[in-house]
């Protein structure tokens, strides 16, 4: 099973971070929290699951997807077949994450989009996170199914 977390999961979509693009934002913890209001799921994946395993325990951000000791295309697989959620959004950074989307049945999305949309900064950006908005998720649901 590549879905980890357990209980009763409400929202439209499963999204997920290559490790590489939830580092891109300037507080990736923030960006959890934003996230878990409007989706089902939410977790980071990538080939090198030591550096996954480390990023989580670092920030203290909850883990939805278990990645076992598999690569990321399984991972992907995996989380798709697994989660009910209607919408699978998946945010990288190079042609190789998008492939990867493409190939399992996945929205792909960079972070500067998924950042404008809900109004999360990036890293080196000197804007807020925007979680206090109002607007946020209208916003991103706009941005997302647009």
């Amino acid at each position: 099973m590549s879905i980890a977390a357990e209980g009763d999961r409400s929202g439209e979509m499963t999204l997920a971070f290559e490790l590489a693009a939830i580092r891109e934002f300037g507080d990736p913890e923030a960006v959890f929290a934003d996230a878990r209001e409007w989706s089902r799921y939410v977790g980071v994946v990538a080939n090198d699951t030591d550096a996954v395993a480390e990023f989580v325990a670092e920030r203290d951000v909850q883990q939805d997807f278990d990645l076992g000791d598999r690569d990321i295309w399984l991972v992907m697989e995996g989380i798709r077949e697994d989660s009910d959620a209607p919408r699978h959004v998946f945010v990288g950074t190079t042609p190789e994450d998008r492939r990867i989307a493409d190939a399992t049945g996945w929205e792909f999305r960079r972070p500067a989009e998924v950042a404008d949309a809900a109004g999360w900064s990036l890293a080196g950006s000197d804007s807020g996170s925007g979680s206090s908005d109002p607007g946020l998720l209208a916003r991103l649901w706009a941005r997302l199914s647009g």
